[in-house]
């Protein structure tokens, strides 16, 4: 007599449950396991995310969006957002400061509206600053640069790479950015002015009014990790231009409707999503 019988269970059903806890285990294995595989490249890239690029195999798995979450939790594999703020920004300097152009505007293709800023990646003993470039619509980083110092000239070659990757002179076309002095200098106006981009700047200290900036410097730092490294310069810019790749390239953007930026820059049909702001009075452009 088997145990099970005595217990009053039936043997298949005993056998079948063994089954399916079996057939569970090892789908959540091959699970984990292809999570390991695109954070290789993406290390800390959400769930969402990742069900979207993982979309085909999970399919076939039957194993939908929750129940990816479930394995994820399980196994502590959720990302949790890191937040960390340094002060880049000198406003307080001689140059001329511009109004604020992308204030209710409707943002419909590429090469509409590009969006600057500086952000800290280094640490104390070897800093690096990122100055980056940005597309408002497809959020593809359009023009980096990495260097030791917040000086003109970095933001000036991140410019540069930028308008080398312009693939036509589309009008009307803005630059936005911050107030700081990098942006405000004569070299960086003066580059705006011969290639037939308008200047725009935030108004306050907000960092609403250069939303999407702010959100592609928390991903690369976030979910790349580029601000943990403590290497030399060289080898930092080798980092950044890897990630920056992937994140053209591999990356999914929930606002771009899961598109990566590179897609998203090909085309101008899709309308772009954009989020409303905590603060509702402020007629912000925000879109992440």
């Amino acid at each position: 007599m088997f145990a099970c019988n005595l217990f009053g269970i039936d043997r298949q059903v005993y056998y079948r449950k063994i089954k399916r806890k079996n057939n569970k285990e090892a789908k959540a294995i091959e699970v984990v396991s292809m999570i390991h595989q695109v954070r290789k490249s993406m290390p800390r890239l959400g769930g969402k995310k990742s069900y979207h690029l993982l979309i085909d195999d999970l399919k076939s798995m039957k194993i939908g969006r929750d129940k990816l979450f479930d394995i994820l939790r399980a196994n502590h594999l959720l990302i949790q957002p890191k937040r960390s703020y340094h002060v880049t920004t000198n406003s307080h300097h001689r140059f001329r400061k511009h109004r604020n152009l992308i204030l209710g505007l409707e943002i419909n293709r590429p090469n509409q509206v590009w969006v600057s800023d500086i952000t800290y990646i280094g640490k104390r003993e070897k800093p690096c600053y990122l100055s980056l470039v940005t597309d408002a619509y497809s959020k593809k980083i359009m023009g980096y640069y990495v260097a030791n110092s917040m000086n003109t000239e970095s933001s000036v070659k991140a410019l540069n790479m930028a308008i080398k990757q312009r693939m036509s002179n589309e009008t009307p076309f803005i630059h936005h950015s911050d107030r700081g002095l990098q942006y405000c200098a004569n070299a960086y106006q003066n580059t705006l002015n011969k290639n037939g981009i308008l200047p725009s700047m935030t108004q306050n200290s907000d960092p609403y009014e250069n939303a999407v900036a702010e959100r592609i410097n928390g991903i690369l730092k976030q979910e790349f990790m580029i601000d943990k490294y403590n290497l030399d310069l060289n080898i930092m810019k080798k980092i950044v231009k890897e990630s920056v790749n992937i994140y053209n390239e591999l990356r999914p953007h929930y606002s771009n409707h899961m598109l990566t930026p590179n897609k998203m820059h090909l085309q101008s049909q899709i309308k772009m999503k954009t989020y409303k702001t905590k603060n509702t009075c402020k007629n912000i452009f925000a879109s992440v």
